[in-house]
């Protein structure tokens, strides 16, 4: 799966929340600034191009929805930070925010927990 631009992630993500828009309604849920409408536009027809989105016409006017799912592009998009970030190992990253203050020994308590029990799939 490509990589995204910040700007196309946050195109993504008012999309994803939207579930469907015309480039005029996105950007309305768009935090402030809001972008020029001509350049939501070509971005969001950029992600058309690589497939995250797909579009149904009235005319000349376009109303867009993500054919990519949040949690796929979430998936696609860790396995790549931690790859590039962390040498793969999933390790690496607990003992990152660790580290970083991020993740207490209850938190690690609740992980271990959750493998122990199989129901790590949130």
């Amino acid at each position: 799966m490509k990589k995204l631009t910040r700007k196309e992630e946050e195109a993504m993500q008012i999309l994803w929340k939207a579930r469907k828009g015309f480039i005029k309604e996105l950007i309305d849920l768009h935090p402030e600034p809001k972008p020029i409408y001509t350049t939501f536009a070509s971005i969001i027809r950029g992600l058309e191009e690589k497939g995250f989105v797909g579009h149904k016409a009235y005319g000349k006017n376009h109303e867009y929805f993500p054919l990519v799912k949040k949690e796929e592009y979430r998936k696609s998009f860790m396995k790549k930070v931690v790859s590039d970030y962390f040498g793969s190992s999933y390790k690496n990253v607990v003992s990152f925010f660790v580290n970083e203050k991020k993740i207490t020994a209850n938190d690690l308590r609740k992980f271990i927990d959750i493998i122990e029990k199989g129901e790590g799939n949130g």
